[in-house]
């Protein structure tokens, strides 16, 4: 799960672990820092999420608090998300300045990223209309109805395995400020089990007006993504394209090049890919020399002697 490690920042800022009982030592102000709330189960076993969000309440200014990391709430394979959420909407009268959350926050020696239980994360799109960023770590149980909300800017949803369902509730979403939109589709072993098709009305350019950045990652179907992509009327006004983290292969690669032009984005991030050095030398030759930043790092090998059946994605189980 190396691509899913602890955050560094949320909203731009820099990710602190809230420790409860250490307010005598100064620390950030409330607003200076996105506020990372976690327990450690097996060190701690009295120690509740909720105790630990209290203190956290009764000790950092939760009025001035901007971003908020929901880390580890307990045994995240037995207890779902919804528990934490919960307890983070019925502060929301107190959490008057808050615009970003990222819920579970885990590495893989906490959880692996297909244990970890989530739940309808759209509760708190719902009780936090000025909300700006929404991430979430984990695609089991994971519920995204189709709902509206007039702020949100970027969407995150990690995972070893993306639902359908999930997939559908967010392109059916009525999002028209969103401006950055990453998707972990990745494998079906683990639950993924959307199709190119069902990108279609992403793709289309029809589902939300503002987006300028796309992150079709971590899938065991990148090859047919990157030929979808290659004609999608979407790319035209995007200005970064994130396909990294999957099965990336030579295929996929010739496909982009052979598409729409993609000289006026800012950056391409093919990262964790299984390319050849010839067809890498394509690529940055057909897209540096305008101006593209083009990510080719982490050049892959099939495992075995299975080839491209031995492609993996960077975070599965």
């Amino acid at each position: 799960m190396s691509d899913a490690d602890h955050l560094h920042e949320l909203l731009g800022l820099p990710a602190v672990d809230f420790q409860s009982g250490t307010n005598d030592s100064p620390g950030p102000a409330a607003d200076a820092a996105a506020w990372r709330v976690s327990i450690e189960p097996y060190e701690d076993e009295d120690r509740t999420w909720e105790q630990e969000f209290t203190a956290f309440l009764d000790e950092v200014d939760p009025a001035g608090v901007r971003a908020l990391i929901i880390g580890q709430w307990g045994e995240s394979y037995e207890e779902r998300s919804s528990y934490p959420i919960g307890l983070v909407i019925a502060a929301a009268e107190r959490l008057t300045s808050l615009e970003a959350v990222f819920v579970g926050d885990l590495t893989s020696e906490e959880a692996e990223i297909s244990w970890i239980e989530q739940s309808d994360v759209t509760a708190l799109l719902t009780a936090f209309p000025a909300l700006v960023e929404l991430g979430v770590r984990g695609g089991t149980k994971l519920v995204f109805p189709a709902t509206r909300h007039e702020r949100l800017r970027s969407l995150t949803i990690e995972a070893g395995g993306l639902p359908v369902e999930v997939v559908r509730g967010v392109l059916d979403s009525e999002l028209p400020s969103l401006e950055r939109l990453d998707l972990w589709l990745g494998v079906s072993e683990y639950g993924g089990d959307a199709d190119v098709a069902d990108l279609a009305p992403l793709l289309s350019g029809t589902c939300f007006p503002a987006l300028h950045h796309l992150g079709l990652r971590n899938s065991e179907v990148e090859n047919e993504i990157a030929a979808a992509v290659a004609s999608a009327p979407l790319v035209a006004r995007l200005r970064t394209l994130d396909l990294s983290c999957g099965t990336l292969g030579d295929e996929g690669a010739a496909a982009l090049l052979e598409g729409q032009p993609l000289t006026h984005l800012d950056a391409l991030d093919l990262h964790h890919h299984f390319l050849t050095e010839p067809m890498e030398r394509r690529v940055t030759e057909a897209l540096e020399p305008h101006g593209v930043r083009v990510d080719l790092s982490e050049r892959c090998e099939p495992w075995g002697d299975r080839g491209a059946a031995g492609r993996y994605v960077t975070a599965s189980e």
